[in-house]
Protein backbone atom coordinates (compact mmCIF):
# COMPACT_ATOMS: atom_id res chain seq x y z
CA UNK A 1 0.00 0.00 0.00
CA UNK A 2 2.86 2.52 1.11
CA UNK A 3 4.88 1.70 -1.90
CA UNK A 4 1.72 2.69 -4.50
CA UNK A 5 1.45 5.50 -2.76
CA UNK A 6 4.57 6.19 -3.36
CA UNK A 7 4.44 5.49 -6.63
CA UNK A 8 1.25 7.70 -7.11
CA UNK A 9 3.05 11.29 -4.88
CA UNK A 10 5.99 10.57 -7.32
CA UNK A 11 3.93 10.20 -10.64
CA UNK A 12 1.73 13.72 -9.53
CA UNK A 13 5.44 15.33 -9.18
CA UNK A 14 6.67 14.65 -12.56
CA UNK A 15 3.50 15.43 -13.95
CA UNK A 16 2.71 18.92 -12.08
CA UNK A 17 6.65 19.44 -13.06
CA UNK A 18 6.03 18.26 -16.81
CA UNK A 19 3.19 20.76 -17.40
CA UNK A 20 4.01 23.86 -15.21
CA UNK A 21 7.99 24.10 -15.77
CA UNK A 22 7.07 22.54 -19.49
CA UNK A 23 5.55 25.32 -20.84
CA UNK A 24 7.91 27.71 -18.71
CA UNK A 25 10.85 26.09 -20.33
CA UNK A 26 9.33 25.86 -23.96
CA UNK A 27 8.27 29.92 -23.47
CA UNK A 28 11.98 29.77 -23.06
CA UNK A 29 13.09 28.12 -26.28
CA UNK A 30 10.31 30.46 -28.11
CA UNK A 31 12.36 33.82 -27.66
CA UNK A 32 15.25 31.92 -29.36
CA UNK A 33 12.81 31.87 -32.56
CA UNK A 34 11.61 35.87 -31.72
CA UNK A 35 13.55 38.49 -33.17
CA UNK A 36 11.20 41.56 -32.12
CA UNK A 37 13.09 42.51 -29.08
CA UNK A 38 9.63 44.02 -27.52
CA UNK A 39 8.05 40.23 -28.35
CA UNK A 40 10.96 38.37 -26.76
CA UNK A 41 11.20 40.60 -23.38
CA UNK A 42 7.33 39.79 -23.18
CA UNK A 43 7.76 35.76 -23.53
CA UNK A 44 10.46 36.46 -20.73
CA UNK A 45 8.00 38.47 -18.38
CA UNK A 46 5.12 35.94 -19.06
CA UNK A 47 7.26 33.15 -16.46
CA UNK A 48 9.02 35.65 -14.33
CA UNK A 49 6.80 35.00 -11.44
CA UNK A 50 6.18 31.53 -11.80
CA UNK A 51 9.44 29.54 -13.06
CA UNK A 52 10.21 29.30 -9.44
CA UNK A 53 7.59 27.61 -7.99
CA UNK A 54 7.04 25.83 -10.90
CA UNK A 55 10.76 23.95 -10.27
CA UNK A 56 9.68 23.05 -6.74
CA UNK A 57 7.81 20.22 -8.24
CA UNK A 58 11.30 18.61 -9.74
CA UNK A 59 12.61 19.23 -5.92
CA UNK A 60 9.76 17.33 -4.35
CA UNK A 61 10.20 14.30 -7.39
CA UNK A 62 13.83 14.41 -6.40
CA UNK A 63 13.05 14.56 -2.70
CA UNK A 64 10.32 11.38 -2.73
CA UNK A 65 12.48 9.22 -5.36
CA UNK A 66 15.31 9.50 -3.12
CA UNK A 67 13.33 8.72 0.28
CA UNK A 68 11.04 6.08 -1.35
CA UNK A 69 13.08 4.73 -3.67
CA UNK A 70 16.92 5.04 -2.69
CA UNK A 71 18.34 1.98 -4.61
CA UNK A 72 16.70 3.22 -7.80
CA UNK A 73 18.05 6.99 -6.77
CA UNK A 74 21.82 5.44 -6.52
CA UNK A 75 21.82 3.64 -9.59
CA UNK A 76 19.86 6.12 -11.77
CA UNK A 77 21.81 8.81 -11.09
CA UNK A 78 25.66 7.64 -11.35
CA UNK A 79 24.12 6.98 -15.32
CA UNK A 80 22.86 10.35 -15.38
CA UNK A 81 25.24 12.18 -13.74
CA UNK A 82 26.24 14.48 -16.68
CA UNK A 83 22.54 14.83 -18.02
CA UNK A 84 21.22 15.77 -14.33
CA UNK A 85 23.94 18.42 -13.67
CA UNK A 86 24.29 19.82 -17.05
CA UNK A 87 20.17 20.57 -16.74
CA UNK A 88 20.65 21.81 -12.95
CA UNK A 89 23.61 24.51 -14.23
CA UNK A 90 21.05 25.49 -16.56
CA UNK A 91 18.30 25.98 -14.42
CA UNK A 92 20.62 28.24 -12.60
CA UNK A 93 21.54 30.15 -15.68
CA UNK A 94 17.48 30.95 -16.56
CA UNK A 95 16.54 31.79 -13.01
CA UNK A 96 20.04 34.46 -12.85
CA UNK A 97 18.54 35.35 -16.20
CA UNK A 98 14.90 36.02 -15.52
CA UNK A 99 16.08 38.39 -12.22
CA UNK A 100 18.87 40.11 -14.40
CA UNK A 101 16.35 40.84 -17.96
CA UNK A 102 13.21 41.88 -15.79
CA UNK A 103 15.47 44.15 -14.14
CA UNK A 104 17.15 46.38 -16.85
CA UNK A 105 14.83 45.73 -20.03
CA UNK A 106 15.71 45.38 -22.65
CA UNK A 107 18.46 43.22 -22.11
CA UNK A 108 19.58 41.76 -24.99
CA UNK A 109 22.13 39.50 -23.55
CA UNK A 110 20.32 37.78 -20.59
CA UNK A 111 17.53 37.21 -22.57
CA UNK A 112 19.48 34.65 -24.85
CA UNK A 113 21.37 33.04 -22.28
CA UNK A 114 17.52 32.38 -20.91
CA UNK A 115 16.59 30.70 -24.18
CA UNK A 116 19.88 28.55 -24.44
CA UNK A 117 19.76 27.58 -20.83
CA UNK A 118 15.99 26.61 -21.96
CA UNK A 119 17.25 24.18 -24.58
CA UNK A 120 19.64 22.97 -22.52
CA UNK A 121 17.59 22.51 -19.44
CA UNK A 122 14.63 20.64 -21.39
CA UNK A 123 17.29 18.67 -23.56
CA UNK A 124 19.27 17.52 -20.36
CA UNK A 125 15.89 16.36 -19.03
CA UNK A 126 14.84 14.14 -22.20
CA UNK A 127 18.46 12.58 -22.15
CA UNK A 128 17.48 11.93 -18.75
CA UNK A 129 14.57 10.09 -19.32
CA UNK A 130 16.19 8.21 -22.34
CA UNK A 131 18.88 7.20 -19.72
CA UNK A 132 16.25 5.97 -17.43
CA UNK A 133 14.12 3.89 -19.75
CA UNK A 134 16.90 2.11 -21.58
CA UNK A 135 19.63 2.06 -18.82
CA UNK A 136 22.11 3.54 -21.03
CA UNK A 137 23.33 6.73 -23.03
CA UNK A 138 22.75 6.11 -27.00
CA UNK A 139 20.59 7.53 -29.82
CA UNK A 140 17.42 6.76 -27.33
CA UNK A 141 18.25 9.19 -25.00
CA UNK A 142 19.13 12.12 -27.83
CA UNK A 143 15.20 11.20 -29.34
CA UNK A 144 13.57 11.98 -26.21
CA UNK A 145 15.70 14.89 -25.45
CA UNK A 146 14.37 16.16 -28.85
CA UNK A 147 11.11 15.14 -27.93
CA UNK A 148 11.20 16.79 -24.47
CA UNK A 149 12.27 19.76 -26.09
CA UNK A 150 9.34 19.86 -28.92
CA UNK A 151 6.86 19.39 -26.69
CA UNK A 152 7.74 21.71 -24.18
CA UNK A 153 8.19 24.34 -27.02
CA UNK A 154 4.44 23.65 -27.66
CA UNK A 155 3.00 24.12 -24.33
CA UNK A 156 4.90 27.11 -24.20
CA UNK A 157 3.56 28.75 -27.48
CA UNK A 158 0.31 27.18 -26.47
CA UNK A 159 0.37 29.39 -22.97
CA UNK A 160 1.92 32.38 -25.15
CA UNK A 161 -1.41 32.52 -27.31
CA UNK A 162 -3.22 32.11 -24.20
CA UNK A 163 -1.56 35.32 -22.83
CA UNK A 164 -0.80 37.53 -25.49
CA UNK A 165 -1.94 39.36 -28.34
CA UNK A 166 -1.50 40.99 -31.71
CA UNK A 167 1.22 39.90 -33.87
CA UNK A 168 2.91 37.78 -31.15
CA UNK A 169 -0.53 35.96 -30.65
CA UNK A 170 -0.86 35.14 -34.39
CA UNK A 171 2.56 33.61 -34.59
CA UNK A 172 2.29 31.53 -31.37
CA UNK A 173 -0.42 30.08 -33.19
CA UNK A 174 1.21 29.24 -36.15
CA UNK A 175 4.65 28.01 -34.47
CA UNK A 176 2.58 26.21 -32.44
CA UNK A 177 0.71 23.83 -34.28
CA UNK A 178 3.87 23.09 -36.22
CA UNK A 179 6.23 22.30 -33.15
CA UNK A 180 2.83 20.10 -31.66
CA UNK A 181 2.67 17.91 -34.86
CA UNK A 182 6.45 17.93 -34.52
CA UNK A 183 6.71 16.75 -31.04
CA UNK A 184 3.56 13.89 -31.79
CA UNK A 185 5.92 12.53 -34.45
CA UNK A 186 8.81 12.64 -32.36
CA UNK A 187 7.15 10.85 -29.63
CA UNK A 188 5.25 8.44 -31.82
CA UNK A 189 8.88 7.03 -32.54
CA UNK A 190 9.87 7.48 -28.53
CA UNK A 191 6.63 4.68 -28.52
CA UNK A 192 8.03 2.33 -30.59
CA UNK A 193 11.78 2.47 -30.05
CA UNK A 194 11.13 2.33 -26.30
CA UNK A 195 11.01 -0.93 -24.47
CA UNK A 196 7.74 -1.80 -23.28
CA UNK A 197 5.66 -4.65 -21.51
CA UNK A 198 1.99 -4.56 -23.54
CA UNK A 199 1.70 -8.38 -22.03
CA UNK A 200 -1.98 -9.69 -20.76
CA UNK A 201 -4.98 -7.67 -22.24
CA UNK A 202 -5.93 -5.15 -19.00
CA UNK A 203 -2.10 -3.73 -19.64
CA UNK A 204 -2.54 -3.20 -23.51
CA UNK A 205 -6.36 -1.81 -23.17
CA UNK A 206 -5.44 0.69 -20.68
CA UNK A 207 -2.12 1.75 -22.70
CA UNK A 208 -4.18 2.21 -26.13
CA UNK A 209 -6.93 3.62 -24.34
CA UNK A 210 -4.34 6.26 -22.60
CA UNK A 211 -3.20 7.04 -26.73
CA UNK A 212 -6.40 7.22 -27.62
CA UNK A 213 -6.55 10.43 -25.29
CA UNK A 214 -3.59 11.90 -26.24
CA UNK A 215 -4.71 11.51 -29.74
CA UNK A 216 -7.85 13.42 -28.96
CA UNK A 217 -6.08 15.93 -26.98
CA UNK A 218 -3.57 16.23 -29.93
CA UNK A 219 -6.83 16.93 -32.55
CA UNK A 220 -8.37 19.75 -30.27
CA UNK A 221 -4.86 21.54 -30.11
CA UNK A 222 -4.35 21.20 -34.03
CA UNK A 223 -8.07 22.45 -34.56
CA UNK A 224 -8.12 25.68 -31.97
CA UNK A 225 -4.86 26.80 -32.23
CA UNK A 226 -5.66 28.76 -35.00
CA UNK A 227 -9.39 29.67 -33.83
CA UNK A 228 -9.78 32.84 -31.88
CA UNK A 229 -12.02 32.21 -29.32
CA UNK A 230 -12.37 33.82 -25.37
CA UNK A 231 -10.06 32.28 -23.62
CA UNK A 232 -7.69 30.56 -25.78
CA UNK A 233 -7.11 27.77 -22.83
CA UNK A 234 -8.53 24.72 -25.43
CA UNK A 235 -4.38 24.60 -26.93
CA UNK A 236 -2.92 24.10 -23.93
CA UNK A 237 -5.42 21.91 -22.39
CA UNK A 238 -5.62 19.64 -25.32
CA UNK A 239 -1.73 19.37 -24.90
CA UNK A 240 -2.04 19.08 -21.24
CA UNK A 241 -4.46 16.25 -22.19
CA UNK A 242 -2.12 14.36 -24.49
CA UNK A 243 0.98 15.40 -22.26
CA UNK A 244 -0.04 13.52 -19.42
CA UNK A 245 -1.96 10.56 -21.09
CA UNK A 246 1.38 9.16 -22.43
CA UNK A 247 3.43 9.89 -19.72
CA UNK A 248 0.85 7.32 -18.11
CA UNK A 249 0.82 4.91 -20.63
CA UNK A 250 3.99 4.91 -20.37
CA UNK A 251 4.34 4.01 -16.57
CA UNK A 252 1.61 1.92 -17.80
CA UNK A 253 3.84 -0.12 -20.21
CA UNK A 254 6.96 -0.74 -17.62
CA UNK A 255 5.51 -1.07 -14.30
CA UNK A 256 6.89 -2.40 -12.23
CA UNK A 257 10.10 -1.72 -14.23
CA UNK A 258 12.00 1.64 -13.00
CA UNK A 259 14.65 1.11 -14.98
CA UNK A 260 15.68 -1.97 -16.92
CA UNK A 261 17.18 -4.52 -13.44
CA UNK A 262 15.33 -2.62 -11.64
CA UNK A 263 11.67 -3.00 -9.20
CA UNK A 264 9.38 -1.13 -7.60
CA UNK A 265 9.49 -3.81 -4.90
CA UNK A 266 13.26 -4.41 -4.65
CA UNK A 267 14.48 -0.66 -4.78
CA UNK A 268 11.52 0.72 -2.20
CA UNK A 269 13.23 1.89 1.53
CA UNK A 270 12.05 1.07 4.79
CA UNK A 271 8.58 1.14 5.48
CA UNK A 272 8.81 3.71 8.05
CA UNK A 273 11.30 5.58 6.33
CA UNK A 274 8.55 6.24 3.75
CA UNK A 275 6.07 6.60 6.06
CA UNK A 276 7.82 9.33 7.87
CA UNK A 277 9.16 10.95 4.07
CA UNK A 278 5.43 10.51 2.30
CA UNK A 279 3.72 12.42 5.51
CA UNK A 280 6.11 15.15 5.26
CA UNK A 281 5.93 15.50 1.28
CA UNK A 282 2.06 14.99 1.22
CA UNK A 283 2.11 18.33 3.68
CA UNK A 284 4.20 20.20 1.32
CA UNK A 285 2.52 19.57 -1.96
CA UNK A 286 -0.97 21.48 -1.08
CA UNK A 287 1.17 24.44 -0.17
CA UNK A 288 2.96 24.02 -3.60
CA UNK A 289 -0.06 23.66 -5.24
CA UNK A 290 -1.57 26.48 -3.90
CA UNK A 291 1.29 28.69 -4.51
CA UNK A 292 1.24 28.04 -8.02
CA UNK A 293 -2.44 28.84 -8.64
CA UNK A 294 -2.15 32.08 -6.47
CA UNK A 295 0.98 33.09 -8.62
CA UNK A 296 -0.68 32.44 -11.73
CA UNK A 297 -4.18 33.93 -10.98
CA UNK A 298 -2.24 37.04 -9.59
CA UNK A 299 -0.33 37.44 -12.05
CA UNK A 300 -2.10 36.36 -15.28
CA UNK A 301 -3.00 40.08 -16.18
CA UNK A 302 -4.11 41.11 -19.33
CA UNK A 303 -3.49 40.25 -22.53
CA UNK A 304 -0.78 42.55 -23.89
CA UNK A 305 -2.67 45.36 -25.61
CA UNK A 306 -0.47 48.26 -26.73
CA UNK A 307 2.80 47.41 -28.20
CA UNK A 308 2.64 44.18 -29.41
CA UNK A 309 -0.74 44.89 -30.76
CA UNK A 310 0.18 47.65 -32.72
CA UNK A 311 3.37 45.42 -34.29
Amino acid sequence: MITTLWLATLLLCLLMYVVLDGYDLGVGVATLLERDPTHRQHLLESVAVAWDGNETWLILLGVGLWAGFPLAFGTILPHAYLAVIVMLFALVVRGVSVEMASQSPPARHWTTAFGVASVVAAFAQGVTVGIVVSGVFGWFCVLTGITVTATYTALGYANTKRRSSGRLRVTAAKRGAVTTLAATGLSLAVLLAAPLNLAGPGRAFAFYGLLLFAAAGVATVLVTFRRETATDILPFGGLVVAVVSVVLAIGVARYPVLMPGLTVDNTAGPHNTMVFILVGIGLNMPLVLAYNVFAHRAFAGDREQSTVEGQ
